[in-house]
């Protein structure tokens, strides 16, 4: 009876001293101050940005492969230099990202395995074809712009490996948008034949890009707790008004016609649009969408492909390492 009650006791007070660690922890996140690696923190908190970072890394990663599949293809050797160099600084997000989830006490051999098993996500948007050249300035126009709409309030993000790194993401990313707009243009200043493949990639792009703020507010399962400790600053919703309110004037100047005859600007002057497709983005989640299995299926070839490669850094690593600890003996 008496190690019960001892038991019962310490139970209580580390539960007491927990409370008042998550109560400084949050009164440091309402002072806008950064949350560093040794720092304590929640385990939900840790575990929420582990899961945050790691997507968006993998998306990074990903999102080479459509792209990638047009860099023989590029109608010049200036595109096609432009093309790679823009898929080089992909991978390289995604190895800023790793970094900074590896920070919280996964390993990047995890995070990766987690993805090839099927159990961490990437961005929907991935999952969708590149049909033609448009579909290059399209994607530079819209899914690097609404990244962008999505990644500048991480810049402030409460955890400060996530915000560092984003600041160079959101730099590379800023131009990645305004070469896709660059060459929307040109198509769209082009022949009919080459405007209306600017519509085409448009009409097709329009809705999946919305999708990729995320569900509505309403449903949303991580976005109270993720506004609480400022890893997020705006809700799946403000950030989706924002994006369609900024990208419908550029249409406008394009001379592109946004596929959404229903939409409208009200009084306050933001454009009204209709309702998104929400089953074609829990299919698409789901593993149902046009490329996710060719997606998949090329990401772990390129990880089969590579293992000598990693094989060969550990066995380098290791032998600089005995060599290290036999100068030291001497």
């Amino acid at each position: 009876m008496y190690t019960q009650a001892l038991n019962s006791s310490d139970g209580e007070d580390r539960h007491v001293e927990d409370a008042a660690r998550a109560a400084q922890f949050q009164a440091r996140i309402d002072a806008e101050e950064r949350i560093e690696p040794n720092d304590w923190m929640p385990p939900a908190y840790r575990k929420t940005l582990t899961r945050q970072i790691s997507q968006h890394a993998h998306s990074e990663i990903v999102g080479m492969l459509p792209e990638g599949n047009w860099i023989t293809r590029a109608p010049s050797l200036r595109r096609k230099a432009a093309l790679l160099a823009k898929v080089q600084d992909e991978c390289g997000h995604g190895l800023y990202l790793y970094a900074a989830a590896e920070t919280l006490g996964s390993s990047r051999e995890e995070l990766v395995d987690a993805m090839l098993a099927g159990k961490a996500k990437y961005s929907s948007i991935f999952n969708y074809p590149t049909l033609t050249w448009a579909d290059i300035g399209t994607i530079g126009w819209l899914v690097d712009g609404a990244a962008i709409m999505n990644q500048i309030p991480l810049c402030r993000c409460s955890y400060g490996p996530y915000a560092r790194a984003m600041i160079r993401v959101c730099k590379e990313e800023s131009f990645h948008q305004r070469q896709g707009f660059e060459i929307m243009l040109t198509l769209c200043r082009g022949t009919d034949e080459q405007k209306a493949m600017a519509q085409d990639a448009l009409n097709r792009w329009w809705w999946p890009v919305l999708m990729m703020f995320g569900p509505p507010d309403q449903a949303s399962q991580h976005s109270d707790t993720s506004t609480k400790w400022k890893i997020k600053r705006f809700s799946n919703d403000e950030l989706r008004q924002k994006f369609v309110d900024a990208t419908v004037p550029q249409a406008q100047f394009l001379g592109l016609t946004i596929p959404d005859p229903a939409m409208k600007q009200n009084e306050a002057g933001n454009w009204e649009y209709s309702a998104i497709d929400w089953e074609e983005f829990k299919q698409v989640l789901a593993g149902n969408g046009p490329c996710n299995r060719d997606r998949m299926a090329a990401r772990r070839k390129a990880h089969e492909d590579g293992a000598w490669v990693r094989e060969a850094a550990m066995a380098y690593a290791a032998k600089r390492r005995q060599r290290a600890a036999l100068q030291a003996a001497e």
